[in-house]
C-alpha cells in the first residue's frame, strides 16, 4: 500500500475481493496484481491489461463480464520466399521474416516495422510489395515525428510526458514521479 499524498490521507487498497468495480477501476494495478486478483477471483486471467481490469470490474460487481472482443479472422496462405516487387500481399499477411528481409533488401538496414508498415501489411491485401516499399517511404516524414502511445502503454505515455517537462531530469527521478503518480486514484 502506499499513501497518496495530494488525496486527504487515501491510501490505495490491497487488490481483493472486497473491493468494488468502481475502487478497481480507480486505481493503477499492475498486471501482476490483476492476474493474481483473477486467479484468487476465479476469472479468466487471460486478455490485454484492459480487458483484464474491466472483467474483474465485473466479477467484483457481481456483473457477467464483457463479451470477449471479436478476435481476428487469421486468413490462410502467407508469402514465402521468394519474394519480388510484384509479390501482391495476401489477406491476413503479418509481418514475417520473408518481408523484413525483402524490405531490408529493397530500402536499406534502416528498415523497421513501425505502425505505418505493420498497418500497411494488415490492410494491404492485393497491393504489390513495390506498393509497400513506396509506402514506405511516404510515411517516412510522418513516422519522425512522435507518435501517440497506446493507451496500454501507460507507463511510457507517463516516462515521454514527465521527460518533455522536465528535459534534464534523471530517470531515477522520472520513475520516482512514477511510483507517485501510480499510487494516486485516478480521478
Amino acid at each position: 500500500m502506499s499513501t497518496n499524498i495530494q488525496g486527504v490521507g487515501e491510501v490505495r487498497p490491497v487488490p481483493g475481493p472486497e473491493l468494488s468495480g468502481a475502487e478497481l477501476l480507480r486505481w493503477y494495478w499492475t498486471l501482476e496484481e490483476l492476474t493474481a486478483l483473477a486467479r484468487r477471483l476465479g476469472v479468466p486471467a487471460g486478455g490485454g491489461k484492459a480487458v483484464l481490469t474491466r472483467r474483474l470490474a465485473a466479477a467484483l460487481d457481481g456483473h457477467a463480464p464483457p463479451p470477449p472482443a471479436a478476435t481476428p479472422r487469421r486468413a490462410g496462405r502467407r508469402l514465402a520466399a521468394p519474394v519480388d516487387g510484384g509479390t501482391v500481399i495476401p489477406e491476413g499477411q503479418r509481418c514475417s521474416q520473408v518481408l523484413r528481409e525483402f524490405f531490408v533488401r529493397e530500402i536499406g538496414p534502416g528498415f523497421h516495422f513501425d505502425a505505418f508498415m505493420r498497418d500497411y501489411v494488415a490492410q494491404g491485401a492485393g497491393r504489390t510489395l513495390d506498393e509497400a516499399v513506396a509506402h514506405w517511404h511516404a510515411t517516412r516524414r510522418q513516422a519522425a515525428e512522435p507518435q501517440p502511445v497506446g493507451a496500454q502503454f501507460e507507463f511510457n505515455r507517463f516516462l515521454r510526458d514527465w521527460h518533455s517537462r522536465h528535459p534534464d531530469g534523471s530517470r531515477t527521478e522520472a520513475l520516482a514521479a512514477w511510483r507517485d503518480h501510480r499510487s494516486r486514484p485516478r480521478g
